[in-house]
């Protein structure tokens, strides 16, 4: 597309070899990614902040020694702050809000030698599993413009899998990492919960269930990606078990004889769409033929109680946030100033009680009980991540005022991920089924916590035996 026409031709790593060797500059590489925003962003929307001054600026002052010096690169528009430059939460109540300091994983980002230019569309606040803000519009999935490519990654996702840049970074607080990837055709691993930091604002995200990592075309940018970002910050409240080794290295390694449970079934015990249901089979039958033990198996789940849990957690966080919000602008929020599902999650919060939101955090550490009871017979428990392909646009529309379709869509939808934010459990969605009209469909593989080094070794496996890489977009 621009004078370096190998761009699309190399993962985050390969361009940052590249760099090293000098066959390219970091501002070659920049004015390629900006080249291919501006082409492509008009269909997309993706891309909702552009930084292209400060990233040159980032360059000219010179770019640490790290292991993706003069990568570009995309932040997600939502809680990673970098001074100086707009974050806006998808949200009009926070239109216009600058930073006066950068987050712990901007920090990590950059001393990994990225050359941050943009912000990626998110849903407001990240609250839903498409990426249709108002205050932006939609962004639409490359592989057909008229669906979602979901959320609340959705903007970081689409950027990706149209070639703008080969990883960008993406949080998941009930699937928002693996949920974009499986409907833009991605690599998407949400690490175990503490492997990347939430400061220096926040000790954690909805009571531990979000955490931040990125989407990506290859395992081995996402396994590097970690390295760079893993590891407590000061006054972090807690931290998983610390890695044997570094993750890149797992790429490639032995996986061993993994003993795997799967399960097509939503946790209310319907049957996903077909093209969902063929895709874990198929994954089951692959892994199989890869030497390890499948058997079908699944935990016992209870959706209506998962899912007020949810509610109780996220729902007094939103409310908290529009607090805060408000009396840093120095009026309260009103319902003009965000959408219709985020007012209602806000208020019914208000007439909730501590001792349900204590509740719900029990119950969520009983999940992970739960789960790890699960784990000690399987290695790896293998699901799918939506329930049905990548839904058409205007599906989860959080304007509307139909709240009881707009759960059920939820509910049909995405009912599977969310689990694993609860239970802290490293969890990816791994690219392994087109539909016959060419709509990607991901898969979920969920390891122990504290286990990422297990799905790094099983994704990298699964890259080999069926690889995605060379998969790209019409548009």
């Amino acid at each position: 597309m621009g004078s370096f026409k190998e761009y699309e031709d190399h993962d985050a790593l390969g361009l940052a070899e590249r760099v090293a060797k000098g066959d390219v500059t970091p501002t070659e590489l920049l004015d390629e990614a900006i080249e291919r925003t501006e082409a492509l962003n008009p269909k997309l929307n993706a891309v909702v902040l552009k930084h292209y001054d400060e990233a040159r600026k980032l360059i000219a002052d010179g770019l640490p020694e790290g292991p993706f010096k003069g990568v570009p690169f995309l932040l997600k528009d939502l809680h990673l702050l970098w001074e100086g430059t707009i974050t806006t939460y998808g949200s009009a109540a926070w239109e216009g809000y600058v930073a006066d300091h950068n987050t712990t994983l901007t920090d990590r980002y950059l001393d990994s030698g990225l050359v941050v230019f943009g912000k990626t569309n998110s849903p407001e606040m990240g609250l839903t599993g498409t990426t249709e803000p108002r205050l932006y519009g939609p962004t639409h999935n490359p592989w057909n413009l008229e669906h979602s490519p979901g959320g609340s990654s959705g903007g970081a996702a689409a950027a990706v899998a149209a070639g703008i840049l080969p990883v960008a970074n993406a949080s998941d607080g009930g699937g928002s990492i693996r949920i974009p990837a499986a409907a833009c055709g991605l690599f998407g691993l949400k690490p175990t919960r503490g492997r990347t930091p939430a400061g220096p604002d926040r000790g954690e995200g909805w009571a531990g269930m979000s955490i931040s990592h990125c989407v990506s075309k290859t395992v081995r940018d996402s396994a590097a990606l970690l390295d760079a970002t893993t590891g407590a910050a000061p006054g972090d409240p807690y931290a998983p078990p610390e890695p044997a080794r570094a993750f890149l290295q797992e790429v490639g390694a032995p996986t061993g004889k993994l003993r795997i449970a799967f399960n097509t079934k939503r946790p209310d015990g319907t049957k996903p769409e077909p093209e969902v249901e063929k895709s874990i089979l198929e994954a089951a039958k692959l892994c199989e033929s890869l030497g390890h033990d499948v058997v079908e198996a699944a935990p016992t789940l209870d959706p209506v109680a998962m899912g007020n849990a949810q509610a109780v957690i996220i729902g007094a966080n939103v409310a908290l946030a529009l607090q805060q919000r408000g009396e840093a602008l120095g009026r309260e929020i009103t319902q003009n100033d965000v959408e219709n599902m985020t007012w209602l999650m806000a208020n019914a919060a208000k007439d909730r009680t501590s001792t349900e939101y204590a509740g719900a955090t029990l119950f969520i550490q009983q999940m992970g009980r739960m789960m790890g009871t699960f784990m000690q017979t399987h290695d790896i428990y293998l699901c799918p991540v939506l329930g049905t392909p990548p839904p058409k646009l205007g599906v989860l529309d959080m304007m509307t005022e139909d709240v009881g379709t707009y759960l059920a869509n939820l509910g049909k939808i995405m009912p599977y991920a969310g689990l694993f934010n609860m239970t802290g459990q490293p969890s990816m969605s791994v690219p392994l089924h087109w539909t016959p009209d060419g709509l990607p469909v991901g898969v979920m593989f969920t390891g122990r916590f504290g286990d990422d080094a297990t799905l790094v070794r099983l994704a990298a496996q699964l890259e080999e035996a069926k690889p995605w890489r060379d998969r790209k977009p019409l548009m």
